[in-house]
């Protein structure tokens, strides 16, 4: 005599309880502003949308937060996507949500700003064919609340540039004194006092000079520089070191 089998009850182990089916259901993305330094110039990285809605048009690298992912990781995996990096500077810049800042569906935005050195990563080139670097002053109109979120992203990376070392994350492990004060007036948008300058970064002492010449720009050659991140950070444990330019 067969004996049938009772119906398996679903437990939280197997299926998910939905206990808030009744209430509003809202897509959270996260938009990632990626910020790049080349030559004498701040750049930003967009993609050319092929997909609805407003395809065809400009706009920041971003994409939907999965079940399994915390904000931080979903962040991480779409600059991953998008460049093929992983363990650069990214910080979690700030929350978008008006109702009807998306046409498509209502949708909540966590905005990320990342610093890449464009010249010194290895790596494939853009992973996406639409992608392209923009100058800031040249940046095309982006769709929905984009260029409000480029625009605080610069706020933001202004305030950290002047009390942070943020601005080594932009430049090559070894530069010369005048690519970081280049670096700077691009950030800050304003041109600086070059004895000024060097005299300031000097007194910081968080740099190595040594004994190698970038020959490209002169006859004599520039004085090259890395930044010595452990003396930096030890001198903010052991002094409470402000870096301030």
């Amino acid at each position: 005599m067969k004996v049938s089998k009772a119906p398996k009850i679903a437990t939280s182990d197997t299926m998910p309880l939905n206990y808030y089916q009744k209430e509003d259901q809202v897509l959270l993305a996260v938009d990632c502003i990626i910020f790049g330094f080349h030559k004498k110039s701040l750049k930003v990285l967009l993609i050319k949308r092929n997909f609805q809605p407003e395809k065809g048009k400009w706009s920041l690298i971003g994409g939907f937060l999965k079940r399994n992912e915390q904000l931080d990781q979903a962040a991480e995996r779409v600059l991953s996507t998008l460049t093929g990096l992983n363990n650069i500077y990214m910080e979690q810049l700030y929350t978008y949500s008006k109702v009807d800042r998306d046409p498509g569906q209502r949708t909540i935005s966590v905005a990320y700003y990342a610093l890449i050195n464009v010249s010194s990563y290895q790596y494939d080139g853009i992973h996406i064919e639409s992608a392209q670097w923009f100058d800031l002053e040249e940046a095309p109109p982006l769709i929905f609340d984009h260029n409000e979120m480029i625009e605080r992203a610069m706020a933001r990376l202004r305030r950290k540039a002047m009390t942070k070392p943020i601005g080594f994350e932009l430049l090559p492990e070894k530069f010369t004194m005048r690519k970081l004060q280049n670096l700077y007036e691009s950030i800050l948008n304003k041109k600086l006092d070059k004895r000024n300058f060097v005299n300031k970064i000097i007194s910081l002492d968080v740099l190595i000079k040594l004994n190698e010449k970038d020959m490209t720009t002169s006859r004599r050659g520039a004085f090259l520089y890395v930044f010595d991140k452990e003396k930096y950070e030890k001198k903010v444990e052991e002094e409470g070191f402000i870096f301030k330019i």
